[in-house]
């Protein structure tokens, strides 16, 4: 079978990580894994985006089957319970919220611009190498702390799920498919 071009998208969001460990700025090409799955869902009503242009649910398919990395077991039904799902859905809000309102607070003035990036929400790792100042706002800053933040829990989240299930298994739970389902079960009424 010939590879088309959207075969190779987890190069993308494997440059996306080394770019953010670097430069935390990067950071900000996350949105467009964040808005590009929502336009879709709402133009198109499906879920192309999750089904063939995720770039990371592709880097697990790749580490998990072809790398072997994955213990190809099935996901556990509470893990796709839809409780689960939207709870995990609505924590993930409550995490991205609460990140924007620490960049808002640093855009009014905030002077504590937080330069580490949280694993899991709660760890902090320092990442203040990756930061140097700009000539943009330090809240520009603190947005891409809280992002890169997300982006590299749910990566986390995602690899730990591909060690112990199946490869994708990731993808049951996550939080854009979930919101991607919900728009095209609201396209369909």
């Amino acid at each position: 079978m010939k590879k088309k071009w959207y075969d190779y998208l987890w190069i993308v969001s494997l440059t996306y990580l080394i770019l953010g460990f670097f430069n935390i700025l990067f950071a900000w090409l996350g949105l467009l894994c964040f808005f590009i799955p929502l336009i879709i869902s709402i133009v198109k009503g499906n879920k192309a985006y999750c089904n063939k242009y995720c770039g990371r649910g592709q880097l697990f398919s790749l580490l998990g089957g072809k790398f072997g990395l994955s213990r190809k077991k099935d996901i556990p039904r509470w893990m796709k319970s839809s409780y689960f799902r939207y709870g995990f859905l609505i924590f993930f809000f409550a995490m991205f919220f609460l990140m924007l309102w620490n960049t808002y607070l640093v855009f009014d003035g905030a002077k504590n611009l937080t330069t580490v990036v949280t694993l899991l929400w709660t760890l902090k790792v320092p990442w203040h190498w990756s930061y140097h100042g700009t000539l943009f706002s330090d809240g520009v800053a603190q947005f891409a702390f809280g992002f890169y933040s997300v982006m590299l829990t749910s990566t986390v989240l995602g690899l730990i799920t591909m060690i112990l299930y199946k490869p994708r298994s990731w993808c049951v739970y996550c939080p854009m498919g979930t919101m991607t389902q919900l728009i095209c079960k609201a396209k369909k009424m």
